[in-house]
């Protein structure tokens, strides 16, 4: 009998213990709905951000920022951690680059102020687009709760920086400059060259040689001595008109001289003789 009552009690305790279980449970699910929960900054914390670098964001930079914390309560403030992240525009949930928390574990008396410094760097492949800039806070007070502020909460826009001239771009300039020096060298030639190609040159031309001259005054026997004593007239290869010219009247004069001296001519006797003998 005993035995059957012991086993009328088993289902009994087996729910009991059922409810204990769930009993327990419960709390869990408090604490991770409680966990869950956003958190909020206190009344009495006051925070300032001033960005050093200016309001420009540009990519591959570091941007710089001083973050202000102001104890205006009656109890101290713990400062845990800075931490900033690029979000999506449109949903501020989705995490575009995340950027490593700085821990800074300051405490922050009552009428105190404390300032923290913070930098980023934007990474390039963001050049040009906008993203929201979310800078959060985290501290807690004297009894433990946290708190977080959001210091910076907006919408900024990734700039691409424009870089000076460094060596290598003025490097290729002064190599560019110079390459199209010589190619506009290179067609002067060219076109220089055709030019002259074209041009036609005009020559001169004057008398050939001797058959181009009247001798025909000149008696043949004169002709005879002049080919013994002068060599024949150069021609000039360029058929230079005044050099011809020159030539030929040189020519003529040396002509005249030598059928003057070679010509016969009468004695003075002989011509006195004549004419007495006329006159006779």
């Amino acid at each position: 009998a005993n035995t059957e009552s012991a086993e009328d009690v088993d289902p009994d305790a087996s729910v009991d213990e059922e409810e204990e279980d769930e009993e327990e449970e419960m709390p869990v699910e408090e604490e991770q709905i409680q966990n869950d929960k956003l958190l909020t900054s206190h009344a009495d914390a006051d925070t300032t951000i001033v960005f050093t670098t200016g309001e420009e964001f540009p990519a591959n930079e570091i941007v710089r920022f001083l973050v202000g914390f102001t104890n205006k309560g009656s109890q101290d403030f713990t400062v845990d951690s800075l931490e900033a992240t690029f979000r999506y525009p449109q949903d501020f949930q989705f995490y575009v680059q995340n950027f490593t928390a700085l821990p800074l574990s300051t405490v922050v008396h009552p009428g105190a102020q404390a300032s923290f410094e913070y930098s980023f760097i934007p990474a390039q492949p963001m050049a040009g687009r906008p993203f929201g800039l979310v800078i959060l806070l985290n501290y807690h007070d004297t009894e433990g709760i946290v708190f977080q502020t959001a210091i910076y909460n907006q919408t900024v826009t990734i700039i691409e920086k424009e870089e000076g001239l460094d060596g290598e771009t003025v490097f290729m300039y002064i190599f560019l400059t110079g390459l199209v020096a010589l190619m506009l060298f290179a067609m002067y030639q060219v076109l220089e060259s055709r030019t002259k190609k074209r041009i036609p040159v005009k020559l001169e031309k004057g008398t050939g040689g001797m058959n181009d001259v009247d001798i025909s005054w000149i008696p043949q026997e004169t002709l005879n001595v002049m080919s013994r004593f002068l060599p024949p007239p150069p021609q000039s290869p360029t058929g230079n008109l005044s050099c011809q010219f020159a030539l030929t009247v040189i020519f003529q004069i040396c002509a005249f001289y030598l059928v003057d001296k070679a010509s016969p001519k009468t004695s003075p006797r002989k011509r006195a003789k004549r004419a007495a003998g006329v006159d006779q």
